[in-house]
């Protein structure tokens, strides 16, 4: 068998050099040294990294599909998606001035772009409590003010100091905790989940759990991790309140 995968055509052998190192390739493609635990697990944290960010190029594409078949954005709390997408934010610009691997934190690039384009859509479909004269004259009335926040947020963060950024890092964990209370109280007091995709959320939980390991196996970053195992803990409780309420909101989502 060594003697196949010791002779693996480069289009193969290559990229796998790339992603998990000519060390771990060596021993465990060439030799077939499965018994190397540390390179094991490398390769394992690099496939669920790897997974995590495909995953992540698409993962609210479900919920964005929703809402703009529905044209509603009913059930989605305004300000957890604001204080969502901007922990993301945060993570990608720590992540990336650390020069931590891309597959360590690269959905979160992903995330953003897609919970930006989510957030401009609750603005765009308000439910009744967020409607005003200006949104009913204009539609589009939120998308220069938007526009100018997202950029503002986003030059800032490109631009602040690794100290501050650290300092960021660490205040996920609140914005983190405070971007679902929002969405679980809403969700707790409607009894329903709205428009919200449990695709989305289930893959957010999985994503969570997979990010423990891989943050463990690549980073060992304690603010990163801490971030993950907050985000992990919230998303079950939304996952779980959408098994409670599921059949109410499917029932809403007929009759609009």
């Amino acid at each position: 068998m060594t003697s196949i995968t010791k002779n693996l055509p480069f289009f193969i052998r290559e990229p796998a050099v790339a992603i998990i190192g000519q060390k771990c390739y060596t021993t465990l493609i060439e030799n077939l040294e499965l018994g190397d635990v540390d390179c094991l697990k490398y390769a394992i944290s690099k496939g669920l990294g790897i997974g995590i960010v495909a995953g992540g190029a698409v993962m609210k594409v479900p919920q964005l599909l929703l809402i703009t078949r529905a044209r509603s954005a009913r059930g989605l709390n305004l300000t957890s998606y604001i204080l969502e997408t901007l922990a993301y934010a945060i993570n990608l610009a720590y992540s990336a001035r650390n020069a931590f691997p891309f597959s360590t934190y690269g959905e979160n690039l992903f995330l953003t772009i897609q919970n930006v384009a989510i957030t401009y859509l609750i603005l765009q479909y308000p439910t009744p409590t967020l409607t005003s004269a200006t949104t009913a004259r204009n539609p589009h009335a939120h998308l220069l003010p938007f526009t100018a926040a997202t950029l503002l947020v986003g030059l800032v963060l490109l631009f602040s100091p690794a100290k501050m950024l650290a300092i960021l890092q660490v205040s996920t964990l609140p914005i983190a905790l405070f971007s679902k209370l929002p969405q679980i109280a809403q969700n707790q007091k409607a009894r329903s989940t709205g428009q919200l995709s449990a695709v989305a959320v289930g893959a957010q939980t999985l994503g969570c759990l997979a990010r423990l390991f891989t943050t463990a196996t690549e980073v060992d970053d304690i603010l990163v991790a801490g971030s993950f195992v907050l985000a992990l803990l919230l998303n079950l409780v939304v996952a779980a309140q959408m098994v409670l309420f599921g059949d109410k909101a499917l029932a809403l989502r007929r009759h609009e």
